[in-house]
């Protein structure tokens, strides 16, 4: 079995490059799984955590219920909070090991800050400190909408390491990246501690090519086929490039991954690339070359292509092709939004058919 630990290419990848690999799930046989294959971090979100409470309903319907008996005054948003919590402190367990091997810089469990709460900074601020307070090896979530940006600077200032997320382009990236780096100056300029601390910067390359070729269907455009699935790597190798030059410390981290691109030309970064289960078993299946590959530009034809192609992957690729008060409003950002808001009224009414089920349902 060590041998084939040893011989995967995640493992490889783990214990050869500086790459590392998180699992993109807070479920705990897939998080175990990942582990021994080398992984180091996990994350989540409102999809995930629903999708956690559908792969076990009998358990967590049940949680639900013993919660709210114990909480007689607490609405179904406490209770849905609670489980969450609940979820994503089991997996903070498992990586507590690694997180105390590497002195805080690994072994971090993402959560992620109300959806809804995209445009409320106090409310986003607090909920991502009450995070941070739950174990010492919690990494919360903000997006990058413009009021995001702003409270990523302060939750680093307090201690709150970081992940961004709801990020697809180069501008977003770039600006979470630097808010980051004034929350952590402002602690070295009052003594506090930074050297434990490891936030990332996400950007869900999949997600800004799901957009590309939403495009393609409602504006009717013609694009190489060859160059759409290089959209997303695109714009993380040239933001990985900005974050070099600038010295940014936040780690870029590759999400939404949809083909195998987006797993090894991120190869050899000083980076994370986050994983569901399902892909890396196929990686690991597969006879991918583990080699740096992070380094090796996309081919200009595949960037004219798409820049000639679709205005949006120029303001996704360009560092300066989105201004922060136009974060909200882009493609991608407003689509991820309502689908994270969508999932997380899913749980919430998970949660209710727990507590209050429907007469009308005979029991199974």
């Amino acid at each position: 079995m060590t041998e084939t630990l040893t011989a995967s290419p995640l493992a490889r990848t783990v214990a050869t490059t500086p790459t590392d690999i998180w699992n993109d799930s807070c479920a705990v046989d897939e998080l175990e799984y990942a582990i021994a294959f080398g992984a180091v971090g996990a994350t989540a979100n409102p999809t995930i955590v629903h999708d956690v409470w559908r792969k076990d309903p009998a358990h967590w319907r049940a949680r639900a219920r013993d919660i709210a008996e114990a909480n007689r005054e607490w609405t179904e948003a406490d209770i849905a909070w609670a489980v969450v919590e609940e979820m994503s402190l089991t997996g903070a367990r498992l990586l507590e090991p690694t997180f105390v091997r590497h002195g805080g810089r690994k072994g971090r469990l993402s959560m992620q800050t109300n959806p809804t709460f995209w445009r409320t900074p106090g409310a986003m601020l607090d909920q991502g400190v009450h995070f941070a307070s739950l174990a010492p090896n919690i990494i919360v979530k903000f997006p990058a909408t413009a009021v995001g940006i702003e409270v990523m600077e302060e939750a680093t200032y307090r201690g709150v390491n970081v992940n961004c997320t709801v990020s697809f382009s180069v501008a977003q990236a770039v600006a979470a990246g630097e808010a980051v780096e004034r929350g952590l100056r402002r602690r070295e300029a009052e003594g506090l501690r930074v050297d434990d601390m490891g936030p990332v910067i996400t950007i869900m390359m999949g997600r800004l090519e799901d957009w590309l070729r939403v495009l393609t269907e409602r504006d009717g455009t013609i694009c190489d086929p060859d160059a759409l699935p290089w959209a997303g790597v695109a714009v993380f190798k040239r933001a990985y490039r900005i974050f070099q030059e600038r010295g940014l410390r936040a780690r870029p981290l590759g999400a939404a991954i949809r083909h195998h691109y987006h797993w090894s030309e991120l190869i050899g970064g000083e980076c994370v690339v986050t994983l569901p289960s399902s892909w890396q078993k196929r990686f690991n299946a597969s006879t991918i070359e583990v080699r740096s590959r992070i380094d090796e530009p996309v081919e200009p034809w595949i960037v004219d292509e798409l820049l000639a192609r679709f205005p949006e992957f120029a303001r996704a690729y360009e560092p300066e092709g989105i201004a922060i008060e136009d974060f909200d409003t882009f493609g991608p950002t407003v689509r991820t939004l309502r689908a994270f808001i969508a999932s997380y009224h899913d749980l919430l009414h998970a949660v209710t058919d727990a507590i209050l089920p429907n007469p009308d349902v005979r029991a199974s």
